[in-house]
């Protein structure tokens, strides 16, 4: 339920934040892509052709179900281990209790 919606969430927007960055790393490691010059130069080039809008929006849909498994199931594995283990999920005390 709430571990797996979270990791959800929590996969869905990584991938949207990372998308773009991502998308030129995979661009840049082509050889001869974006042509000479330094990483930054290269990099200028690559966005520029591409465009912003394509640069964060194509192949965005796919890598949001991606990761967004992938986390969810880790959260999904890491809410059931810790009963597992008997680990105790929340640990609050009332600051100011004194023990």
């Amino acid at each position: 339920g709430i571990s797996l919606t979270s990791g959800v969430i929590a996969g869905v927007t990584a991938a949207i934040i990372s998308h773009p960055a991502d998308t030129l790393l995979s661009k840049i490691n082509k050889a001869g892509e974006g042509g000479e010059g330094n990483m930054f130069v290269r990099m200028g080039r690559i966005a520029s052709s591409i465009g912003i809008k394509n640069l964060c929006l194509v192949g965005l849909p796919a890598r949001c179900v991606m990761i967004g498994g992938i986390t969810a199931g880790q959260f999904g594995i890491f809410d059931s281990m810790l009963p597992a283990l008997g680990v105790e999920k929340f640990h609050w005390h009332n600051p100011a209790s004194h023990h």
